[in-house]
Formats: structure tokens, sequence, C-alpha cells
């Protein structure tokens, strides 16, 4: 259907129906408004939270959440021992097959002509199945349909190359096949080219269809081995021509580095840290949620310290503190920057820090409690006399920490723990040698004063924070 109607009218739309009045676009054309009509929306409960695809085989772990069995296979594999929708320590590794979703997910893909590709190992009948395979015409028709796309980004028109890369986008919305058929079709360095573009609406398009793409793992590295791509990506961060291209800029960013080698070319790349971090002082809530969780991965590679510290983005982190919205990230960013000590001492340096750490003891949820703890704990060992001095000297320090140790998680019981036997050392210290501050050495920097687990215990649930747009 829809290589028909491409086929049928063209790409060509009228300007009126490309423009922007009071910042929202005006779709009329006929391609746009059948495909509007038609395009299938797969419903919340059937996509894994970590890949938002449609789920192959839905499995339950033991916080009673539903993954994809190959996603949240690949989770535990990576040694995560949460839940990555709830921050929840699994208790065990076990998969549960979900049966009654599994079967629910055939009947849908079934009545709507989805292919649908059973497991290997299913109790599902085999009758449920061959009746969707016929629908594998339609992810034939979708490659045609790419091909066909791509060409007009190449050689079409100014008008056409919008409305290609508009539909390239809603194509790249939904299913893996589509987006490595798109991306092995060579539609990466089009898009590319169209994000420098003075046309608000295909840089945004673009832009978009660029993050739907970087979902699926081997775009990633498509995309950051195209020349001059994340550049291009960068500036429409920093000077995109509408609030969600530079949104989308920042969550193409944070997709990308999800790959643990890529996180220092991002953060090396000029402008990127600069640009997420004024994202995240100034930009709209889920601006702000974007410039967060890209700049927690990016603080999860050590040699990224320095550069974030100059780039403004501890700074940044601290602020973020205060908001309700994006502080459980900053608070985890923020720990992983402590560990060095050039990062403690920058954070150290911020007049809010330790009250916004405080105050997310007190009022924060679970997991922001948690990050809170184990942030200043960090700072304490890696921070030295005064920096230690100042956690705690901080108001009601010790009372929050006897409620943690006894409302808080596992996690932040064990923080807790460690923060107050600092406490104590440094009371000791104090009484011993007459004088608040002697003894602050025995807090340690030493190996053997470190808790080693610490990286795994930055509660943040990265996974679920990719939108597909």
């Amino acid at each position: 259907m829809r290589y028909s109607r491409f086929l049928l009218f063209g790409f060509e739309e009228d300007e009126a129906e490309l423009g922007i009045g009071s910042h929202k676009k005006r779709i009329k054309g006929l391609i746009t408004r059948e495909i509007a009509e038609t395009f299938l929306s797969i419903p919340k409960d059937f996509c894994c939270p970590i890949t938002l695809d449609l789920m192959r085989d839905p499995v339950i772990i033991s916080t009673g959440q539903t993954y994809d069995r190959r996603s949240i296979a690949r989770w535990m594999e990576e040694g995560h021992r949460t839940c990555p929708k709830t921050g929840q320590m699994l208790v065990h590794d076990r998969l549960v097959s979900n049966r009654a979703l599994r079967n629910l997910i055939v009947q849908w893909c079934t009545a709507h002509g989805i292919p649908y590709d059973p497991p290997e190992t299913t109790d599902v009948s085999a009758e449920s199945f061959a009746s969707a395979l016929p629908s594998r015409a339609a992810v034939e028709a979708n490659r045609a349909t790419a091909e066909l796309l791509i060409q007009q980004l190449a050689n079409g028109s100014p008008r056409a190359k919008t409305v290609a890369a508009r539909e390239i986008r809603l194509l790249a919305k939904t299913g893996k096949e589509n987006r490595a058929f798109i991306a092995k079709a060579g539609a990466i360095p089009h898009l590319r080219n169209l994000l420098s573009t003075h046309n608000p609406i295909a840089q945004e398009n673009s832009v978009t269809a660029m993050l739907n793409l970087s979902i699926y793992d081997k775009n990633k590295s498509r995309i950051m081995d195209e020349e001059g791509c994340l550049g291009s990506i960068v500036k429409v961060l920093r000077f995109g021509l509408t609030t969600e291209a530079r949104e989308n800029a920042a969550a193409t960013l944070f997709s990308l580095s999800a790959v643990h080698e890529y996180k220092k070319k991002i953060a090396d790349e000029s402008g990127a840290v600069e640009a997420l971090a004024t994202l995240l002082r100034l930009g709209t809530p889920r601006g702000k949620k974007d410039a967060v969780t890209a700049l927690f991965n990016l603080s999860t590679h050590t040699d990224n310290c320095v550069r974030m510290i100059e780039a403004g983005a501890v700074t940044a982190l601290v602020g973020a503190l205060g908001n309700e919205g994006v502080a459980e990230e900053a608070a985890g960013a923020l720990a992983l920057i402590v560990r060095q000590p050039i990062g403690a001492a920058a954070v150290g340096e911020e007049e809010m820090a330790v009250t916004g750490l405080v105050g997310m003891m007190r009022c924060g949820t679970p997991r922001g409690k948690e990050n809170a703890v184990a942030a200043l704990l960090e700072l304490c060992r890696s921070g030295g006399a005064s920096a230690t001095e100042r956690v705690l000297k901080a108001p009601a320090l010790v009372g929050l920490l006897q409620a943690l140790l006894f409302t808080g998680t596992k996690r932040a019981r064990r923080k807790a723990a460690s923060l107050a036997r600092v406490f104590q050392r440094c009371e000791n210290a104090a009484l011993h040698f007459g004088g608040l501050g002697v003894g602050y050495a025995f807090a340690g920097n030493s190996a053997a004063n470190r808790d080693s687990s610490f990286t795994p215990d930055v509660s943040v649930p990265m996974s679920i924070s990719v939108p597909v747009l």
C-alpha cells in the first residue's frame, strides 16, 4: 500500500503543507493523511521496555516485570542485577515465560498482518504462526518503500527530501527489521546531509529518523563510522531549528553512548557536553531528561571526568538535584564523577552539592536516596578532609542515615552503613586528637576501604530512556 502510493502520487506536496505555524506542523497532503490513517501503533504492553520493540518471547523476572527474553538475558549477562524498569534488585535470575501475553501478541499480529517469528521453544500452536507467515510480504513491501524513499533523499527536490525523511522516520519507528534494512540501504549518509538543512521540518524529521535507527545496535556503528555524522548531530543539539530537533539530538547521543567505546568519542566532540549541560539547565522537562540520561552515560567512562568538569556538566548536574524529574539520574552521574579525586574536588566546590544530595536523602525516591548517599560516601572517600567535613556537618545527616539503615533499600542501607562508619571514625579521631577534622584520613581513599561494587549500585533505569518518535 505505502509503496504503491508513493509510485502513484509521488513525493511533492504544496509548500504550505510543509510549513510551520504557531510551532505546529500542518499535515494536509494526501500521502500524509493516508499514512496517518493506516499507520499501525503497537500496543505499549506488547513492547519490551528495553528495546521498545514488539516482544518475541516475553518473560517475567523476579520483580514481576515483563521483558523480551533476549533483551533481559543480555542485560543480565552484562552484569546488571537490577530490574531495568523499576531499579529493584533481582532476587534471582530465573526467567518465566509469560505465555498469556505471548498468546495475545500472536493473536494481535495475526489480526493485523504483522510478521511474528516464534521463539525456538514455544507451546503456541504452529497454526497461529503459520497464519502470520504470509504477512512477510509486508516486510518486503516496507523494504521496497525504504529503497524508494532513500532514492528521493539522494536525488529528490527539497520538498521531496522533506517528505522522504518524514516517512523514513515513521518506517523506522517500529521493528528492528525496518531499522536494519533502512540503514543497510544507505539512508544514514543522506539523513546526515539533511541535518544541516535550513528547513526546520526536514531537520527535525532527519534527526528523529537517525534516533529511531540508532536504537538497533548494529546501526550505532554505522552512524558513528559515517564521516561527519556525529558532528552533524551535535550541531543540531547546539543550534537546532526546533526544540524537538535539539531534544532528539540529545536522545540520539544517549542511544549511541550505550556502546562504551563511543562514550569518549562523543564527549570529545566539540561542544557536545556543553550543549547537553545547557539543555539540562534550560530545556523543557523532556529535554532535561534526554540531557541528563546522556550525561549519565558519558560519566560512566572514567576518561570523561575532566571533560565534563571543563564543559560545566558538574554544575548543571548539581543544579538538577532540585528537579524531581531528573534528580535521580543527576545524583547517579555525580556519584560516578566523584569517584575520581578531580571529580570530587569539582563537586566539592559547588556550594549546593552537599545540600542537594542531603535533600534527596530526605525527600527523594528510593533510587534517588540510593544515589545520593552513594555520592556523599564517594565524596568523603575521594575528596579529602575538607569534603568529608562538609558532608559530616550537614544538618540532620545522622538522622537521615539512621532512617536509611532501617527503611532504605538493600543498596541504600549498605551505603548508609559505610557513610556512618566514616562518621564514627571521624568522631573518634576528633575525640582522641582533640579537634574536629584531624582524623579525616581514616575515611580513607585506599582500595581496601573502597566498596568496589559501587558502579553497578548506581540505580538509574537507563534502558527505557530512548524514545522512538
